[in-house]
């Protein structure tokens, strides 16, 4: 009985082992990819039968993607904008096309914020369990 555990175990083991394999064994096969279904629409009947059949491998015109109709569920689609916003957008005007390149140029002009902008930019992160107060004495 001694000598027949071990060697139960090392079977066991060794069956376990082989199931992890990722050769062609009885234990590969084809899996469905559960992250790719999405529901279908209900078949309709359209009101026109003169309708075109749709080009082979087109996607139908009134489903849309999975995220599509995941965003419309949930915000219901774009929301029009209100009239200070439009006359904002309208006062701002458009980019200069080149102002990402300009932007970080040696020759742009920058406002100096003062020494305390400075220090909070370059604080160190963290969740603020060791900030202490210190105030100026002038």
């Amino acid at each position: 009985m001694r000598k027949l555990a071990p060697v139960i175990m090392l079977a066991g083991s060794t069956a376990m082992l082989a199931a992890c394999g990722a050769g062609g064994g009885i234990f590969n096969r084809d899996r469905p990819d559960e992250f790719a279904v999405q529901r279908q629409a209900p078949l309709v009947v359209p009101p026109d039968f003169t309708l075109t059949p749709p080009a082979p491998g087109a996607p139908r015109p009134t489903e849309g993607t999975a995220a599509e109709q995941a965003l419309e569920a949930l915000f219901g689609g774009p929301a029009p904008r209100s009239r200070i916003e439009t006359s904002l957008i309208d006062r701002a005007g458009s980019a200069d096309p080149s102002i990402r390149s300009t932007a970080g140029d040696t020759g742009t002009n920058t406002v100096a914020k003062g020494r305390v902008t400075r220090d909070i930019i370059a604080a160190p992160e963290g969740d603020g369990q060791s900030a202490s107060t210190v105030i100026p004495s002038a």
